[in-house]
Parts: structure tokens; C-alpha cells; sequence
């Protein structure tokens, strides 16, 4: 099985530092506002 890895750029301004949560399979969320 192969694995997938996905890399995404943003530019631009955000009001506050993203959050970023580990979830309980291991994988990690950021949050952006």
C-alpha cells in the first residue's frame, strides 16, 4: 500500500497563529482564521 503525502502553500495574512491539534489516530488539524 502506498502512502499518499499531500503539501499545501498559502499565502497571504492571517489574523491569529494557526492552531494546530493532534488527533487520537495520530494525524494532525491546523486550524486557520
Amino acid at each position: 500500500m502506498s502512502t499518499l503525502r499531500n503539501k499545501v502553500q498559502l499565502i497571504g495574512n492571517l489574523g491569529n497563529n494557526p492552531e494546530i491539534i493532534t488527533l487520537e489516530s495520530g494525524k494532525k488539524l491546523a486550524k486557520f482564521s
